[in-house]
C-alpha cells in the first residue's frame, strides 16, 4: 500500500468517524428531555449564550431570563447543545450532595489542570474524597485560629506602606487597591500556607515573578473565542492547537504556571525538608510549624491513614498551585470589591469605622473579629453581591432525576415538578444569580445592605451552601474547603485598613466593569489589566 492510498484511508476513517460523532451529538440533542423546558432564544448557533454569559457584567440579563422562565429553563452552549439553567434550592442542594453524578466537565478540568495540576480543585470522585478526607484537618477552627495573627501582621504593613504612599501625596494619596490586596494576600498565604516569605509587599517590580504570574493568569480574559469552543468540543485538538497553532495568551500562562509549579515544587521540598527525620528536627518542626503544607504533609504521614489511602507526591505536590491560586485570589478579589462598597456608600463606611475602633487592641483575636457584628454583616452582604467566583457548571456522568422545589411551566402546558437528567447532560451552577434572586432575598436583592442579615429573608434559608446561605463557597462534599481561612483574613484586612483610612472611588463608578469579578476599567485599554482606583485619607485620632 502507498502513502498516497494510507493517506486517503486515514482521511476517509477521519470523514466516518467525525460523522458518527456529529450525528450521535445531533441526536443526542433533537432526543434531549430539555425539549420540555422553556428558555431564551439564541441569537448564534455557534457561540450559544455562552458569550452573554461569560463576558456579562452584571446579572441583569440572566436575571430576566429568571423572571420570564422560572427558577429552571434550557438554554444553549456552544453549537447549539442544551444546557440546564437552575437557581432552584432543591436541584442545586440535589447535585451538591450527589457529586460523584454531578461533576466537572472534561474541558473544564483540563483547563484548570493546566494551572492547577491534579489538586482538590480538579480531581472527581474517590480522588476527591481522598484528598478531601487528608486535608480537612489542616482547615479547621482551631488551623484559622492560629492564622489569625499572620493576617493582621500583613495587614498592618499594608496599612504602613499605604500611610508613607498617601504622606507622599499629602495625604490624599489614590491607590489600585486590587494591586496591593494582591500582594497581601500573596504574602498572607506564603506564610500561612507555606511558612515562607515572599515578600510581595516589599519587593519590586524585578523580584514579583509570583504576582506578575497571578495577573497573567487571572486577568480579565473571559472573551468567548472559536478556539475555545473547538479546544473545549475536541479534546484531541487541543495539543494540536497548543503547538502547531500557539496563541501569545497561551504561551503567557503556560510560562506564568510554569513560574507557579516551579515556585510550588520548591515550597514543597523546603517543608518536606523540615519535616523528615533525617535531619533530627523532625520533633521540633512538627511542634512548631503550624502552615497548611505542613500540617497536609504530617496528615498524611499519620500512621492512622493505611498507606493505600495516602496521597501520592504528585497529588501532594498538585495542592501547591492550588493553595496559591486559592488562596490568593478569592481574598483580594473580595476586599478589594468591600472597600469600592465603602466609597459607594459613607453611611456604612462610617458606621462599620465606628464599630472597629471600639475594638481596644490593634491585633485582635479570631474570637473578638467574629464577635462584631456589623463587620460580619459586612463581610456577608459583600460575599453575597461580588461573588469571586459567579458561577461553574457540572456535567451528569449517569442518568438521574432532579427534583424541584419550585415547578416551572413545561412546553406542554403542564408543570414540570422533576427533569429527567441523562448521561452527559451539561448544567450551569449560577452562584451569584442565587445570591442576588429576587424571589429569595427581595425586591432589594440588588442593592448593597448590610442589614438585611439582621433579619434573613425566609426564603434565603433554604439555598445550600456551606455558610451563611450563600453559595459564594458552594455546598456539599465540594464545597471551598478553605472558606474559613478566607473568612478571618479578609475580616482581618478589613479591620485593620478600615481603621486607618477614609476611602472614595478615584473614578466614576460607570467605569468601572467586572468581568470575571476583577475589577477593571472602561477607559483604559485591555492591556492595562485589571485595577481598583481609590483615593485614601488616613484617619485621625479621636
Amino acid at each position: 500500500m502507498t502513502y498516497q492510498q494510507l493517506a486517503v484511508g486515514f482521511a476517509a476513517a477521519s470523514v466516518v468517524y467525525v460523522a458518527f460523532k456529529v450525528s450521535r451529538v445531533i441526536w443526542y440533542e433533537w432526543t434531549s428531555p430539555l425539549h420540555a423546558l422553556h428558555g431564551p432564544s439564541s441569537k448564534s448557533f455557534l457561540f450559544g449564550h455562552m458569550k452573554q454569559i461569560l463576558e456579562a457584567e452584571d446579572m441583569i440579563e440572566q436575571q430576566k431570563w429568571i423572571e420570564e422562565y422560572g427558577s429552571t429553563f434550557k438554554y444553549k452552549g456552544f453549537a447549539g447543545m442544551n444546557r440546564l439553567y437552575t437557581t432552584d434550592p432543591k436541584a442545586l442542594n440535589h447535585i451538591f450532595v450527589n457529586n460523584m453524578v454531578y461533576q466537572k466537565p472534561d474541558a473544564v478540568r483540563h483547563n484548570l489542570r493546566m494551572i492547577l495540576g491534579n489538586g482538590l480543585v480538579v480531581v472527581e470522585g474517590e480522588k476527591h474524597r481522598q484528598q478531601r478526607k487528608i486535608m480537612n484537618p489542616a482547615f479547621g477552627p482551631a488551623q484559622i485560629r492560629e492564622m489569625v495573627g499572620i493576617f493582621i501582621e500583613k495587614g498592618v504593613e499594608l496599612r504602613d506602606i499605604l500611610l508613607e504612599e498617601s504622606k507622599k501625596q499629602d495625604n490624599h494619596g489614590q491607590i489600585d487597591a486590587l494591586y496591593w490586596l494582591s500582594k497581601t494576600t500573596l504574602d498572607v498565604i506564603g506564610l500561612a500556607g507555606f511558612d515562607y516569605k515572599f515578600n510581595a509587599l516589599t519587593s519590586g517590580p524585578e523580584h514579583d515573578e509570583l504576582h506578575q504570574a497571578f495577573t497573567v493568569i487571572f486577568r480579565s480574559g473571559n472573551r468567548v473565542s472559536i478556539r475555545q469552543i473547538v479546544r473545549g468540543l475536541i479534546p484531541w485538538t487541543r495539543p494540536i492547537l497548543k503547538y502547531v497553532l500557539p496563541d501569545k495568551q497561551d504561551e503567557e500562562s503556560d510560562k506564568a504556571t510554569k513560574t507557579m509549579t516551579r515556585i510550588g515544587n520548591e515550597l514543597l521540598k523546603d517543608s518536606r525538608a523540615a519535616l523528615s527525620p533525617e535531619n533530627g528536627t523532625a520533633e521540633k518542626a512538627s511542634w512548631y510549624r503550624k502552615d497548611l503544607l505542613s500540617l497536609l504533609l504530617r496528615a498524611n504521614m499519620a500512621t492512622d491513614v493505611p498507606a493505600a489511602q495516602r496521597m501520592s507526591d504528585d497529588d501532594v505536590v498538585s495542592q501547591v498551585p492550588t493553595f496559591m491560586v486559592a488562596g490568593h485570589e478569592t481574598t483580594s478579589v473580595a476586599t478589594t470589591w468591600a472597600l469600592f462598597e465603602l466609597t459607594q456608600h459613607p453611611e456604612i463606611q462610617s458606621k462599620l469605622r465606628n464599630e472597629l475602633l471600639s475594638v481596644e487592641t490593634d491585633n485582635p483575636t479570631m474570637e473578638e473579629l467574629n464577635a462584631l457584628p456589623y463587620l460580619d454583616m459586612f463581610v456577608r452582604e459583600t460575599l453575597r453581591l461580588h461573588t469571586p467566583v459567579p458561577s461553574t457548571i457540572r456535567v451528569a456522568v449517569q442518568d438521574d432525576i432532579l427534583p424541584l422545589s419550585e415547578p416551572v411551566h413545561g412546553t406542554n402546558g403542564q408543570m414540570v415538578h422533576e427533569i429527567r437528567i441523562r448521561k452527559g447532560q451539561t448544567m450551569a451552577i449560577p452562584l451569584l444569580a442565587v445570591n442576588s434572586r429576587k424571589a429569595l432575598w427581595g425586591d432589594d436583592a440588588s442593592e448593597f445592605r448590610p442589614e438585611r442579615w439582621e433579619h434573613t429573608p425566609k426564603a434565603a434559608s433554604a439555598i445550600p451552601g456551606v455558610w451563611s446561605n450563600l453559595l459564594t463557597f458552594l455546598g456539599g462534599p465540594r464545597a471551598c474547603i478553605g472558606y474559613r481561612l478566607s473568612l478571618a483574613e479578609m475580616k482581618a484586612l478589613l479591620f485593620t485598613l478600615v481603621r486607618a483610612f477614609d476611602f472614595e472611588l478615584a473614578v466614576s463608578p460607570s467605569d468601572l466593569m467586572s468581568v470575571g469579578k476583577r475589577p477593571s476599567l472602561r477607559s483604559e485599554p485591555d492591556s492595562a489589566g485589571n485595577k481598583m482606583p481609590l483615593k485614601l485619607k488616613p484617619v485621625q485620632p479621636g
